[in-house]
Formats: C-alpha cells, structure tokens, sequence
C-alpha cells in the first residue's frame, strides 16, 4: 500500500477520523516489515505518550491486529530495533534410546514371551543392576508407557516374531473358606487346565499350584484327571516348594475335592478347602496364572494324552524354575479408603520375583524345609541371568512342541 502522504502525526489523525479505509494487510511478513518501516518513520522511542497511542491505533486500523499484537511488536521492536517474522524452528528432541536399546528392549521381550509392561520393566532393570549387564544401562530407565510406544516402531517390530495376545481363561467359581495366610507362605492354590479336544479324544491336564503370599507356582501335567494320575503328581508338586505347604485350597471340582486326596493331605498335615458360592474373586490368582502363565506358554492347541511325561520334564528343568526365580510378578499394595473399603495398587516398585518376595518376608529362614538355605537357593537362582535361562527355556519349549506338533505345526505359531 502506498501511505507516503501521511507523514505527521496530525495527518495520521485525520486519516483515523475519516473512516476512509476498507483495506488490511493479509500477508503476515510484509504486515510486520511495514510496522517496522512505520515505528521507525516516526520515530516512536521519542513520542510523547499519547502520541504514540495514536500511532498504535494507525497500526491496528491498517494491520487488523488487535492491541495486544500490536504491543507486543513494539515491545519486539523497542527490544532488538527490528520487529520481523521469527522463524520457527522445529524442535529436534535426542533419541534417549537408540537401535540398540530398541533391540535389547525387543529381545527381551520376545524371550519373556511378552509380558506386562511393568514386568519387562522390571527384567530390564534386574539385567542392568542384579546381573550387572551393562548393556542395559540405558534401556532399563526406560518408562513403562515408553515400552508400549517402543513396541510399536518399526526398528522394534523388524526383530520380533507376530503374535496375538493371550485370551484370558475364566471359569465362575466361588469359595466355601477364604483362605487368610495373613502375610505367612505356604497358603496354595490349584485349578486345572485342560489342553483341549480333537475328534473326540482329550488333551493332556496341566495341574497349576500357586502360592497366595509369595506366587511361588509349580505346574504339572496328566494324561487323565483320575486319582491314580492325580495324586502322585499333587504329591510331587507340593514336595518342589522350598517350604513348608500349610493350606491346600482348590474349587469344588471332584479331581481334588475326594477322599483319597484328602488322605493324602491329611498324612502330610495339610488342611484342604474348597469355594464357596458367588466369590468368584476369592480363588482369582491362580486362575489368572493360568492365563497369563500356561495358556501364554502352551497355547490352547491340542496335545496328546500321551505326551503328558515330556511336557512335565519341560516343567520340572526349565519352566518351574523360570516362573519362580525370572520372570516378575506384581504385588498389590493395599490401601484403606476412607469408607473402609480395600483398594490395591500395582506400583512398579512392587514388581518382583517370587523368590524375591519369599527372601523380603520378615524372617522368611524359619518358613524353609529342613536342609534348605537362601544361600542354596541363591546358588540356583542367580546362576543364569533372566535373558540367559529364558533363551534356554524358550529353546526348549521349541523343541518340545516341534516334538509332539509335527504333524500340527501349521496351526500354532512358536
């Protein structure tokens, strides 16, 4: 626009008082390049106070701003001589976690077979600071949001395998006796889970026991659900926990609740109970296990009675000892509202491994069997760091199921 002929004050005043403008500059640049031109024209460090409103009130009428944008561009000029365009600048944040954090983060993970975000967290930071690898320094700060960004990156997905999440397997029970360890082990939980149907032929049983207090898990396999396969099995994974067994609590399924179990429990001084009606929470930890822990590992695919003996060789090697001594698990905190009710909270700190949480009860010495001792079990336990066993234990998941599967192995994914 061409204002040459306004070249005092006065003039600007009677152009303001005409109304003789309908124009505004649109273009953001030359709008700022002619408020620079014009503050400079008239010189507006040595105006008088109200000359200056008047020049102010020319700017807005010809720019469209408002009073405030037209301040601040005077306050911008009045600072630096010049009001212009800032350029912007895109802001370009470090890469905290680099290809190879990326691929510690995804081999991990694929180990773990893909657990919680809370759990892996706390793997990563059990490699770095327990078993001293320094590698994971860096990826073991990571956040546990961040893990779920990471998970889904290209550089992630480039070095792990596809997998579907795992299905939760929920059956209704209830509880006739809530079982109270009140903080000690030794308070033990067991469901069954079948291995499927195939033209009418059953799959193997896997018989899962897990401590309430500690989550000590030890898991087994049967052809049949019959007192003759059951009871040396239960007999057996009662004898691989490291304490004493107090209280064996399972649902009113007739595998277990029936007398010659009863007698077995009742010669080892172990009391049994059973659900009662409409508690179906009450017994919610093992069969929780049974989904994030058998179904996640063994799939739902159907397996051969007679493979029974081979997948609990698998257990009794490598699966048992990883669950309880490499893979985290959460441990509520437990806090009282103010109407009295019960709310539990899964911090990350409480993220451990049962074996962990077993040494952390106070004088957890005196809950061991004679001849067992923390130094022994530590011996076994930090053996191999949780990557080291977990590759050792995925391998020889691998080779059990390419062993019973081969002629199935187009419908399970390993």
């Amino acid at each position: 626009m061409d204002d040459s002929r306004l070249r005092t004050l006065d003039q600007i005043k009677a152009f303001l008082g005409s109304n003789q403008f309908d124009f505004r500059i649109k273009v953001k640049s030359e709008a700022y390049q002619w408020v620079n031109d014009r503050l400079i024209q008239f010189k507006y460090r040595t105006l008088r106070k109200t000359d200056k409103a008047v020049l102010k009130q020319y700017l807005q009428a010809i720019t469209g701003y408002s009073r405030s944008q037209i301040t601040r561009l005077i306050r911008k000029y009045v600072k630096s001589g010049k009001v212009q365009v800032t350029k912007y600048k895109r802001h370009q944040p470090n890469m905290q976690y680099q290809e190879e954090d990326i691929k510690l983060l995804a081999t991990t993970d694929e180990l773990h077979n893909f657990p919680g975000g809370q759990s892996l967290k706390t793997t990563l930071t059990r490699l770095y600071k327990v078993f001293n690898k320094k590698e994971y320094r860096n990826i073991s700060r990571i956040s546990v949001s961040h893990i779920y960004n990471l998970r889904d990156t290209p550089e992630y997905k480039r070095i792990t395998k596809n997998y579907d999440k795992t299905k939760p397997h929920i059956i209704a029970i209830g509880e006739r006796i809530r079982p109270d360890p009140q903080g000690r082990p030794g308070y033990i939980r067991v469901d069954t889970v079948h291995q499927g149907d195939k033209d009418g032929e059953k799959g193997v049983y896997h018989i899962n026991t897990v401590d309430e207090v500690t989550q000590f898990e030890v898991i087994g396999s049967v052809e049949k659900i019959s007192e003759a396969f059951l009871i040396p099995l239960v007999e057996y994974l009662l004898d691989q926990y490291p304490y004493y067994i107090i209280e064996f609590h399972a649902d009113n399924g007739g595998e277990f609740i029936n007398h010659e179990l009863c007698k077995l429990l009742n010669k080892i001084k172990i009391r049994l109970t059973k659900s009662r009606p409409r508690k179906s929470n009450d017994n919610a930890l093992v069969e929780g296990k049974n989904g994030w822990i058998i179904r996640k590992f063994m799939g739902y695919v159907h397996i051969k009675q007679r493979w029974a003996a081979e997948i609990n060789t698998f257990y009794n090697q490598y699966f048992n000892h990883y669950i309880n001594y490499h893979r985290p698990c959460a441990f509520p905190s437990e806090t009282i509202d103010k109407k009295g009710k019960i709310k539990k909270l899964y911090k990350l700190d409480d993220y451990q491994t049962p074996y962990e949480k077993l040494k952390s009860l106070k004088n957890a010495q005196q809950y061991l069997k004679p001849g067992i001792t923390f130094e022994l079990l530590d011996q076994e336990a930090y053996l191999f760091d949780d990557n080291e066993f977990a590759g050792m234990m995925q391998k020889a998941r691998k080779e059990l199921f390419q062993k019973i599967l081969v002629p199935d192995l187009h419908i399970i994914k390993l």
